[in-house]
């Protein structure tokens, strides 16, 4: 089994993230191998919360230009994870606000 740091990248902390921590639903960066069932393990053991559903979305990188010398680079694919809470259940790293 992998170490739940190693699912779990980081936080995403955006405009549409915010809006849905009244829904109790909070979103994460995780890597682009992680299974749903061990998105959901590592969240339930790192802050210790109960997982309902876990939902995830393969992002593609947008293609880029350097400007200096014309060629075409990619940012790089990232895979998110929103996962809801069972109610009564929050993540203090979030509530900073």
């Amino acid at each position: 089994m992998k170490d739940a740091r190693d699912v779990i990248v980081r936080p995403i902390v955006s405009e549409k993230s915010y809006e849905l921590l009244e829904a109790n639903v909070y979103t994460f960066e995780v890597a682009r191998s992680a299974s749903k069932p061990e998105i959901r393990d590592a969240v339930e053991s790192i802050f210790d919360v109960s997982v309902l559903r876990v939902n995830t979305l393969n992002r593609n990188g947008k293609r880029t230009r350097n400007r200096r010398t014309g060629t075409w680079g990619k940012r790089p694919d990232v895979k998110r994870a929103y996962v809801t809470l069972a109610e009564g259940d929050s993540i203090e790293l979030f509530e900073g606000r």
